[in-house]
């Protein structure tokens, strides 16, 4: 490939999108200040925003800057938007087109940046407290690569003016240079991102995170607050951080792939081979030194594009090797007619193509777009393909060919077909070089070796494609594949569980460790209780005591046979039933005695847990709940063997209310039976009403407290009410929600 072309230096492309109210429109920013002595800053806010994306606003007419006096990082928490030092609404003064990089013989994708300058003046005494001075506008662009939601992402842009730098009357840094508008990806990158300082301050540079600032709130009354997109002013510090998204992007590493980008902290200079194609956000940091006082910290945030670049015309063959990026190695390895494969590009674009190779003094050439060229034997031959020679956009390619002996991989392969064990490889191949130099061995069941006649024992079964890859000293490779069958039975069937002693019933897992088997292969389970199996690691039931002997056979599927018998492998033991019941059957605050009765099996002791309230080990126990509600019951037996059973109950304690109604009352003031309400036990009832109606369904009397009677008045302080039947309505709710009415008759008796 041509020194031309890869002498080229590829630069930043600033394209950064944030939302207008409607969409993206700003692509970054930066703000520096000049002290004009007597405690006056002059102030330069620069933006940017991509001119070709669509529902995309301008720039605003008028940047809104908050000022804020406080101190460092935490120290300025606890203010509010409106608790400025200065508010200033600062006009467009410069809106500008940035041009287009000329990158020669390369064809870049079509970008269109516009820069945007603001320019004010503002007084700020000398204070002990940093002054703060900011823009926040929102959003990002939603193509973002390496952030967390860039549509939901505003942008802050800062300059902190600290008390030293008041003092010494200082200005800050400026950036030299504006980053070009395209990276073209997997080309050399270095691009001086310095600025200058006034003051001949030290500056060291870093990569470091954007700020966010504003949120995604386009209209209403809260747009101009910190959670809209145009914050009226800025707000104040400190200032979070926007999301990389982890763990391929980071602020020190913000476009990712390998080698990352990196930044030279006393030059600026930015270098390194961007491969990932997509938009970046980019953060550069630089820090201002008088002595070892740092002054200030200058930030710019940025969009890096990194897309495809077209070159005019590459010159690139297929080869082995490529040597200093433009010098193409072909090893022909035990040929002499030797294809050249032409992968060059923009073809449309080459006029003129030429080969030459020197051939013992004679030059060999074509014009073909891939030719085979003869070489007479051994030896290294020297050549070019030369495209479009002597025109500003043409390549040469430079070109090498090895003609080299052959090489040719074999191997032979021994085991014992029946009883599992290792299998030998033996090395076969051959080559016309000095020596091999390197084996890679792939045996088809994952496994792997470099070495020159390995041994390999399988796990597993079945008919296993077999390679070796074999290199000389020359690099020559050869490669041969060839199937092995295996399918022996195992040397040593190994099952687990090697013992168990356990109660009835229990259903067993056995786990065959055996190796090597599959489904291919005929296995055979005996339990010993008359239960058989077919799986290779199946689960029985045992469900009477006793001891078993368990039987495994394996035959594979070339008919080699194995058996193993485990005697006295599982011992079951007897074991209880737990069973209980209880009475009453449905205990409540008014029955919260509870009797519990074992109904268990075969169990010589009892264990109870009564929910979290008590314990017994009696068999028949005895338990008065003191309130209301739900209790898990657990009955735990145990048989003379030691085997145990746990039964669970849920017993539910129910709340309940019990109210009556009356038939008559005789209110005639002899204090006995004179006034008509309900009697019983309401405890816990809710949303009580009793109304009383006459025969003409005229309502007379009604209360929501169960405890208030009518004394036969209308109303309990009207006339007296005529002797007669009244008809009585009552509803409430019991203590579980559950709601009841009740309907009754009053005679009156005077």
């Amino acid at each position: 490939m041509s020194s031309r072309l890869h002498g080229i230096t590829f630069a930043f492309c600033f394209l950064i999108f944030i939302s207008s109210l409607q969409g993206r429109h700003i692509i970054g920013g930066a703000i520096t200040y000049e002290c004009l002595g007597n405690d006056e800053y002059k102030f330069i806010l620069t933006m940017y925003r991509d001119c070709n994306c669509t529902e995309c606003a301008e720039f605003d007419e008028f940047a809104s800057i908050g000022i804020y006096r406080c101190g460092q990082g935490v120290e300025c928490q606890g203010l509010f938007q409106r608790q400025t030092f200065s508010q200033i609404n600062v006009p467009l003064r410069v809106q500008r087109d940035i041009g287009d990089p000329d990158y020669p013989c390369l064809i870049p994708p079509d970008v269109c940046v516009e820069e945007a300058i603001y320019e004010f003046t503002v007084t700020l005494p000398q204070s002990t407290e940093s002054y703060h001075v900011s823009y926040q506008r929102c959003c990002r662009n939603a193509a973002i690569t390496n952030i967390v939601a860039p549509l939901e992402s505003g942008a802050t842009y800062t300059v902190e003016i600290t008390p030293d730098a008041q003092f010494l009357c200082n200005s800050s840094p400026v950036f030299n240079n504006f980053p070009p508008t395209i990276i073209c990806a997997d080309a050399p990158l270095e691009f001086d991102h310095s600025a200058t300082d006034p003051d001949g301050d030290q500056l060291v540079y870093e990569f470091c995170s954007p700020l966010l600032g504003g949120g995604n709130i386009t209209s209403g009354a809260t747009i101009n607050t910190c959670a809209g997109a145009q914050p009226i002013p800025a707000c104040p510090p400190p200032y979070n951080e926007v999301s990389f998204a982890r763990p391929n992007y980071s602020a020190l590493n913000p476009m990712g792939g390998r080698p990352t980008i990196t930044i030279d902290p006393n030059t600026g200079i930015i270098t390194g081979t961007p491969n990932l194609l997509g938009k970046y956000v980019v953060g550069v940091c630089v820090e201002e030194y008088r002595g070892d006082t740092l002054l200030s910290r200058v930030f710019r945030d940025f969009q890096f594009n990194v897309a495809s670049c077209d070159p005019v015309v590459v010159a690139q063959i297929q080869s082995d090797e490529i040597r200093n990026g433009q010098e193409y190695v072909v090893n022909a390895c035990g040929i002499v007619d030797v294809p050249m494969v032409n992968e060059s590009f923009q073809r449309q674009f080459v006029d003129f193509i030429r080969w030459e190779f020197d051939i013992n003094g004679q030059t060999a050439s074509s014009t073909e777009w891939s030719p085979t060229f003869t070489f007479p034997g051994l030896g290294q031959y020297l050549g070019q393909l030369i495209l479009n020679p002597d025109t500003d956009c043409g390549d040469t390619a430079d070109v090498v060919v090895n003609v080299l002996p052959a090489i040719n991989a074999d191997f032979e392969f021994v085991y014992d077909t029946c009883i599992a064990g290792p299998v030998e490889f033996t090395d076969l191949s051959e080559t016309g070089a000095d020596r091999l130099a390197n084996w890679e061995w792939s045996f088809g069941d994952g496994g792997t070796s470099q070495q020159s006649n390995p041994s390999h024992l399988y796990q597993r079964p079945g008919n296993l494609p077999v390679s070796l890859r074999v290199t000389d000293s020359n690099q020559c490779i050869d490669e041969i594949t060839k199937d092995l069958s295996y399918f022996p039975v195992p040397a040593l069937i190994v099952i687990a569980p090697n013992t168990f002693d356990g109660c009835v019933p229990e259903s067993i897992f056995f786990d065959n460790l055996s190796t090597p088997i599959d489904s291919t292969y005929d296995i055979t389970w005996e339990f010993g209780d008359g239960g058989t199996s077919n799986a290779i690691s199946p689960i029985h039931l045992y469900e009477n005591e006793g001891t078993y002997t368990v039987d495994v056979s394996i035959v594979s599927p070339i008919g080699c046979e194995t058996a193993e018998t485990f005697p006295g492998l599982i011992n079951m033991r007897p074991a209880p039933t737990a069973g209980f019941s209880f009475t009453p059957d449905e205990p409540s605050n008014i029955l919260p005695t509870v009797n519990f009765f074992d109904d268990s099996q075969n169990a010589s002791g009892w264990q109870w847990q009564i929910g979290d309230l008590a314990t017994s080990t009696n068999r028949n126990p005895t338990y008065t709940f003191r309130d209301t509600g739900t209790y898990e019951i657990v009955q735990v037996v145990t048989h003379p063997s030691g085997c145990t059973d746990t039964l669970v109950q849920i017993l539910d304690v129910k709340p309940e209310v019990r109210y009556y109604l009356p038939n008559a009352f005789t209110p005639n003031g002899d204090s006995v039976n004179d006034t008509f309400k309900g009697v019983g036990l309401m405890v816990g009832a809710t949303n009580f009403r009793m109304g009383i109606w006459n025969r003409w369904g005229e309502l007379i009397f009604e209360t929501e407290d169960p405890d208030e009677s009518w004394n036969g008045k209308k109303f309990n302080n009207g006339k007296d009410s005529p002797n007669g039947v009244y008809v009585v309505v009552v509803n409430y709710n019991t203590p579980r929600g559950e709601r009841i009415e009740l309907k009754g008759f009053a005679t009156l008796i005077r």
